[in-house]
């Protein structure tokens, strides 16, 4: 079908890329510098950015620039597309959307940015919903209705083995009152009005892991919900977390584990691991 409305989104949405090529979504990259080298984030191995970290080399993030933007606009509307959905990460955790928005005024078709407030599968599950109505036919209010709907209603929740790495980048928010804490004592956070928020603080890493394990069935409720397990270098800990969701959520229509992106891993830290609560 002749999709008049396309949407694009960034690489912190955690897609996987067969999903967003399978989908039509396009994908902007955020780059990743270690120390002197920078490059697209999906080019940058976790291995050697885990290593980098480790090692207390140098690991920034760096928004797309405009021009990126600008291009996926650009070849969209020669494409015959009519109007654009932009959807993103939080404005208060990344210059992401800022740049969208500055490409987005020189486009000749209408292009809609959306700053979600949120990140990871949130952004994910949200991007897919408003993919499937564009692919329908759906108009650009219609694809934006459906993006807000899923993201407004989905929960992030973030275990971290350390929240050093968050205040490294400065993408602690009131999580900052957490630093400083007994070294045992494992923090769980959330996102709260597009900034990482304090949600709860558990004594030892498998304590906290079933905490958030609570807190997230509890919030799926009886309802229909999608379910991400995300993880940066912590593929275990995520698979056996994701088989305790399984047996305790059986109203699920779509579990997934998947990596979060790498300019989401330099700021969490190697072991951090996430889950995705998104109502249907």
């Amino acid at each position: 079908m002749y999709r008049r409305v396309a949407v694009v989104t960034d690489s912190t949405a955690c897609l996987p890329a067969e999903l967003a090529d399978r989908l039509g979504v396009e994908v902007v990259q955020i780059q990743v510098r270690i120390g002197d080298h920078t490059d697209d984030e999906s080019r940058v191995p976790v291995p050697d950015l885990v290593s980098a970290m480790r090692a207390n080399v140098p690991v920034t993030t760096i928004p797309p620039d405009p021009g990126a933007f600008y291009w996926t606009y650009s070849d969209l509307a020669a494409q015959g597309v009519r109007s654009i959905v932009s959807i993103h990460i939080s404005g208060r955790q990344s210059q992401t959307v800022e740049a969208a928005r500055t490409a987005a005024e020189k486009v000749r078709i209408p292009v809609h940015v959306v700053d979600t407030h949120t990140c990871g599968m949130s952004i994910g599950y949200a991007v897919q919903a408003a993919a499937k109505v564009a692919e329908a036919g759906g108009n650009a209010d219609r694809v934006l209705a459906t993006a807000q709907d899923r993201f407004d209603r989905s929960t992030e929740l973030i275990y971290v083995d350390t929240l050093e790495y968050l205040r490294r980048g400065g993408r602690i928010g009131a999580a900052t009152a957490l630093v400083g804490g007994v070294l045992s004592m494992k923090p769980l956070l959330t996102m709260t009005d597009g900034q990482i928020t304090p949600l709860d603080r558990v004594m030892g890493a498998d304590r906290a892991l079933n905490r958030m394990l609570e807190i997230a069935i509890k919030r799926a409720g009886t309802g229909a919900v999608d379910v991400a397990v995300e993880h940066f270098d912590a593929e275990e800990k995520a698979n056996r977390l994701l088989r305790k969701l399984r047996r305790g959520l059986p109203n699920v229509r779509q579990f997934m584990l998947t990596p979060v992106s790498s300019a989401i891993g330099a700021h969490v830290g190697p072991g951090a691991l996430g889950i995705t609560v998104s109502p249907v």
